[in-house]
């Protein structure tokens, strides 16, 4: 099981995602990352924050916590074995400028449970799980196993169900009527482990490095994937009114904490008798919040979960708290009821002007083909490439397979020249790769921004295609001995 949380909370404009597989990282930013490694098993214990930056690099965790502008520093409480264990990698990616994501480490196997992390794995993913906008647990299609870990982690992410999502991966792996019966399985324990009324969102994908299988469910994958890639995409967009939840939410938690400390404090004798009067007021914690319930009209859900506040009660000196002050009750009170009210109508209009961030899916093959994505170019150079060098334009690396490109390219009945995105796409879905992916190659493929493919584009996207297909990562900017010699001298104008 794989566990992925998604946070529009690190800034204003920004969402986050936590991750704990390394393909759905590659699948959202189409490239690989610093220190990344794949493996049928958990092949790291290190949680991985990716986040935008102009200058690449990796931050270790000790540094990372002290850093003022990263949203870690409150994770110092977890100590030494856990911050060894984290890491913040720096990436010039246009998807990490709307949001962030944080790789997590998968969940142990049953046949592992004796093995120690060294440190409160429940409770960094709580920690996390309360700061972000999106959990996304992963399970595998054809391996279903409910680990004792893996229990103990649903048991942290208790509270937060309106944030999870499940995804069903590697589903192509297995038939369909295998899917149905593996489908079924999953949801039966999850209503068991969660015991919630709501049926949780589970989504069938196949994230991960192998090319796609063919099978009779090939559609379903297809549209499952993009609607919860929609969903991740909209995350910036709706980072405001999750911020506006949150604070929400905190305020009444806060004021049905105020009550219960003012209540211990009045309780409190003076001088005799201290620690045998607190002792009785922790043991009568549930009574005392039916009192405050009453006396004060503070709904039942507000108040903190009532175990953890006696474990919590039991090292506080209750002769140090405060009495409380009706003032601030009152501005409390004022802020829930008219301040964040009058909020609401100006995050309406901000979310109106705001996009959701370039997502993997888009132009012809979403069906929103625009020119402004185009316009602005969405992929940097690739590592190691010298833009200020002169670049040898004689050989181009796609020449010597054009005749078989051709010979496609032909039969398709391109209308003067140049086939249609129509014509195109047909032909490149029966590929069976994903959506996010033609897309990409679309982008790249189409050098003169027209949204038709001449005989050399065309080319080139099949070249592309057969790259994929044999497992090599796509570029995120088209390299100079890819673009169609055609086009070179158009391309340098551009550039000019």
């Amino acid at each position: 099981m794989y566990c992925i949380t998604v946070s529009a909370a690190v800034e204003e404009r920004m969402a986050t995602v936590m991750i704990c597989t390394v393909y759905v990282f590659r699948y959202l930013i189409e490239q690989d990352f610093p220190g990344s490694r794949v493996g049928p098993e958990p092949t790291t214990d290190c949680f991985t924050a990716l986040m935008y930056g102009e200058e690449e690099g990796i931050i270790p965790g000790n540094a990372l916590t002290m850093d003022p502008r990263k949203p870690f520093r409150n994770l110092n409480p977890f100590g030494n074995t856990f911050l060894n264990r984290f890491q913040c990698v720096q990436m010039s990616n246009q998807v990490l400028e709307s949001i962030s994501i944080i790789d997590t480490p998968g969940i142990l196997t049953a046949a592992k449970r004796k093995l120690s992390r060294g440190y409160d794995f429940p409770a960094v993913l709580r920690w996390l799980a309360e700061r972000v906008d999106r959990i996304i647990l992963l399970f595998d299609a054809h391996k279903l196993d409910f680990s004792d870990e893996l229990n103990r982690a649903f048991r942290a992410l208790y509270g937060y169900e309106d944030k999870l999502r499940v995804v069903l991966n590697k589903a192509d792996r297995v038939d369909s009527q295998q899917l149905m019966r593996v489908y079924g399985a999953l949801m039966w324990s999850l209503g068991k482990v969660f015991r919630t009324p709501e049926i949780l969102r589970v989504y069938i994908g196949s994230f991960w490095s192998e090319p796609r299988q063919v099978c009779d469910h090939y559609q379903l994958i297809e549209l499952e994937e993009e609607d919860l890639l929609a969903d991740i995409r909209n995350l910036p967009c709706n980072a405001a009114v999750r911020k506006l939840n949150d604070l929400v939410k905190r305020a009444r938690l806060v004021r049905a904490h105020a009550h219960i400390i003012s209540y211990l404090k009045q309780e409190m004798p003076t001088i005799f008798c201290k620690e045998s009067k607190k002792h009785n007021l922790i043991y009568q914690l549930p009574v005392i919040f039916t009192k405050i319930q009453q006396q004060h009209q503070v709904p039942a859900g507000d108040f903190p979960d009532c175990t953890k506040m006696q474990e919590k009660l039991l090292g506080q000196d209750f002769s140090k708290f405060k009495r409380l002050k009706p003032s601030l009750m009152a501005s409390l009170d004022k802020l829930l009821a008219t301040e964040i009210a009058n909020l609401v109508p100006l995050l309406q209009q901000q979310q109106l002007k705001k996009k959701s961030f370039p997502g993997v899916l888009d132009g012809e093959f979403l069906g929103t083909f625009r020119s402004e994505h185009y316009r602005r170019d969405p992929f940097k150079a690739l590592p190691g490439d010298d833009e200020s060098s002169e670049t040898d334009f004689d050989e181009w690396a796609v020449e010597k397979y054009k005749p078989k490109y051709d010979e496609i390219f032909y039969n398709l009945s391109p209308n003067e020249g140049k086939l249609s995105g129509t014509k195109v796409k047909k032909w490149m879905t029966s590929t069976l790769l994903p959506n996010s992916v033609l897309a990409h190659v679309w982008r790249l493929a189409d050098v003169d921004r027209d949204g038709m493919l001449d005989n050399e584009e065309f080319a080139l996207a099949v070249h592309l295609i057969e790259g994929k297909l044999q497992g090599h990562w796509l570029p995120r900017e088209l390299p100079s001995h890819l673009v169609p010699p055609s086009k070179r001298q158009s391309t340098a104008s551009d550039e000019e």
